[in-house]
């Protein structure tokens, strides 16, 4: 009988954080959710944060409870997070303050500042990343431009994940693909820009050497494994990148695929060997991120699912409280193609009343505005299919090659509406699941680090094995054409 082994994923979201156990045997991966913990951002001084201490302590109560649950016998424990923001660490090792969120506004007029140290073109040749307010390199910028009393007193820049492993096994270290979303990473070598930290007279000292993913770092501290109440299992750098995990764990096999990673943001690109830079994924702002084992994740970074949380909240706020599933078929009714948005339109971008938002983008493009929250909401689904139409074209134009088919993994394909407009708005089959892509991931290339599990390619087909997948047939196509050459100009 072949042998069977536990991990431990835990898995950070910017709305919630999880611990899961999985136990990887020959051919099948089998997942249990052992703990779940709320997230979000604090606000100290009137700038947005994360509350570190408390996620940590959720952390470890997780890892000791999924310990138990496997009687003791665990082979690893990977962390992933969302891609930005980062913590500072002293001289003493210890962090010096809460992590920023990267909805914090500090980073307001970072992109401009950037661009006048260092031609847009050149940090886009050099970093092969898309522009995104949030990135590491401007929340750092923020500090070096407001010469930040805690930037000096800085020995190590750890990224979020890797930041969370620091604090269970004392190694300071860079996972990979968590590295390559600062925009401060060369994506042609894998390795730290020393032009990019140079021209914006950045520190590049605090800055931690890279490790792949899919290498043991290290084990529990004796003070986090007593904290954890368990023993001192191996820490295992996964992607650590939320994005990298989900991707690694795409059920895809030899066609043409692309892979949407849908949450908060949808992550939509393809597996690429090497960081494709050049005019066209300049003009269309795609970005070149680490994949495991060797891959780069050519993509595009879309709003997601935030328009709906965002709209979910206020309507919460004014007291009317409806379920993910209510607003969904509410959408199912209302009337198709009365409006559309831009997701990436800025003025989306920070919490706060995304309604409003919403009408008064509507009335900027000569749009009515909307009163009926079912109608809001699919508005916000058929321009977010409409979305990832214009990204499959721009992808086939770069690669120069069709694609066949869409896998869309991650809690957003809970959504089943947004599934089947994806489908008729690209015309081709959308094959969505699993939805706990990142842990299986997480989980699976621990399994590979141990050297459980050989090559991606067997990885993928412990996926294929493990879950149920739906598929999504396109429909009404000709509807959805019409629609989408009446408004692609304006995505």
């Amino acid at each position: 009988m072949a042998e069977v082994k536990q991990y431990i994923a835990v898995d950070l979201g910017a709305e919630s954080g999880r611990v899961m156990l999985g136990s990887v045997s020959a051919d099948k991966l089998v997942l249990e959710e052992i703990h779940r913990f709320s997230n979000g951002p604090v606000e100290e001084d009137g700038s947005l944060h994360w509350d570190f201490k408390r996620l940590l302590s959720e952390v470890k109560t997780g890892i000791g409870k999924a310990a138990k649950a496997a009687d003791g016998k665990v082979a690893g424990i990977g962390v992933d997070s969302w891609g930005s923001d980062f913590g500072l660490i002293n001289a003493e090792g210890k962090l010096i303050e809460n992590p920023y969120h990267y909805r914090d506004s500090r980073t307001q007029g970072m992109l401009e500042e950037a661009f006048k140290l260092m031609g847009k073109r050149e940090i886009y040749e050099e970093t092969g990343l898309q522009f995104m307010l949030f990135n590491n390199l401007y929340q750092l910028l923020a500090m070096r431009v407001a010469n930040s009393e805690v930037l000096a007193k800085a020995k190590h820049l750890i990224f979020i994940a890797d930041l969370f492993s620091y604090h269970l096994c004392g190694r300071v270290y860079s996972e990979y693909t968590l590295a390559s979303t600062s925009q401060m990473m060369n994506m042609r070598t894998g390795r730290w820009s020393k032009e990019i930290f140079d021209k914006l007279s950045l520190p590049i000292e605090i800055i931690p050497y890279v490790v792949r993913s899919g290498t043991i770092v290290g084990r529990l501290t004796e003070e986090a494994a007593k904290e954890s109440g368990c023993g001192r299992i191996d820490v295992i750098a996964v992607g650590s990148h939320d994005t990298a995990s989900a991707v690694a764990a795409v059920p895809a096999g030899d066609n043409n695929w692309a892979y949407i990673s849908s949450g908060t943001w949808s992550l939509m690109g393809v597996e690429v060997p090497e960081a494709i830079i050049n005019d066209k994924t300049f003009e269309y702002q795609f970005t070149n991120e680490g994949g495991v084992e060797n891959t780069i994740r050519l993509l595009k970074n879309i709003m997601g699912l935030w328009l709906i949380q965002e709209c979910r909240r206020q309507w919460q706020r004014e007291g009317v409280d409806l379920s993910y599933a209510e607003m969904a078929e509410s959408a199912r009714n209302a009337k198709p193609f009365v409006a559309h948005i831009d997701p990436d339109y800025s003025g989306f971008y920070s919490p706060g009343d995304m309604p409003k938002r919403i009408n008064s983008y509507l009335a900027e493009t000569g749009q009515k505005a909307i009163d009926d929250k079912g109608q809001m909401i699919r508005v916000i689904l058929e321009s977010l299919a409409f979305k990832y139409r214009w990204v499959v074209e721009k992808l086939e134009d770069i690669t120069g090659a069709g694609l066949d088919c869409l896998h869309i993994v991650g809690g957003g394909i809970q959504n089943e509406l947004l599934c089947q407009f994806t489908a008729n708005a690209i015309g081709r089959k959308v094959i969505a699941g699993p939805i706990e892509a990142t842990a299986s991931g997480n989980i699976l290339m621990q399994a590979k680090a141990t050297g459980q599990i050989k090559t991606l390619g067997e990885l993928r087909q412990i996926v294929r094995n493990s879950f149920d997948l739906e598929e999504y047939e396109p429909q009404e196509t000709q509807l959805w054409q019409q629609r989408y050459k009446k408004i692609k100009d304006k995505l």
